[in-house]
């Protein structure tokens, strides 16, 4: 039987940067949460202007909890030296929605390819290690109509079942948008049925 996955670990917010040096070169590193792949041509061209004298801007990201998507960049450096390290380290914290740079200046001794998958590596960690990490939840929203008359009654369960008011309208006539983390969303469902009156509109109904 396969578990549902409705909570993902990301950052907080972006980490400071910080440096790991390797026979004279220099790896400047960082890591950011993201929501979507636009977000991260901005942050590459915000730090290509911080560092315009540097060699390699290489970077790994990655979006989504049950349907993952993830890129990762060389820069120039040698095939599968430099992102895919970066992209293992997002993997082994757990993250998503994240995306962590490391910028090279090259101090005039080669790495090979062994000393740069490892300076790589420990560049993102070091930028990984003092994030700070969140969980969040994947929450599905629902809606309930209702006559004023159910409103203590609608209110009761909004409360016991602990749902978030996402939005709401309060006439005669009464709806309320709510969300639920997704692995509770039934259980929230079947709660509103004693109450008849009370209709409960999904999602992947027609007019949501």
């Amino acid at each position: 039987m396969s578990i549902e996955i409705d909570s993902y670990k990301t950052l907080n917010q972006p980490t400071q940067e910080v440096l790991y040096k390797e026979k004279n070169s220099k790896f400047f590193a960082y890591a950011f949460p993201i929501q979507n792949e636009e977000d991260v041509k901005g942050i590459i061209d915000q730090i290509k202007k911080q560092h315009y004298n540097a060699r390699h801007w290489c970077y790994a990201f990655q979006i989504g909890a049950q349907q993952v998507y993830y890129r990762v960049n060389d820069d120039g450096e040698p095939s599968n030296t430099a992102g895919a390290p970066i992209h293992g380290q997002i993997q082994s914290f757990e993250l998503t929605d994240v995306l962590v740079v490391v910028v090279r200046y090259f101090g005039g001794v080669k790495l090979g390819v062994g000393g740069l998958i490892t300076a790589y590596r420990a560049a993102a960690q070091m930028a990984l290690e003092q994030a700070q990490i969140i969980e969040k939840t994947i929450d599905t929203c629902f809606k309930v109509r209702f006559d004023y008359k159910d409103m203590n009654n609608v209110m009761r369960v909004i409360k016991e079942k602990n749902l978030n008011i996402v939005n709401q309208t309060m006439q005669m006539s009464c709806e309320i948008e709510l969300s639920i983390r997704q692995s509770e969303y039934e259980l929230a469902i079947r709660a509103f049925e004693p109450y008849y009156e009370v209709k409960i509109i999904t999602q992947d109904m027609e007019g949501y």
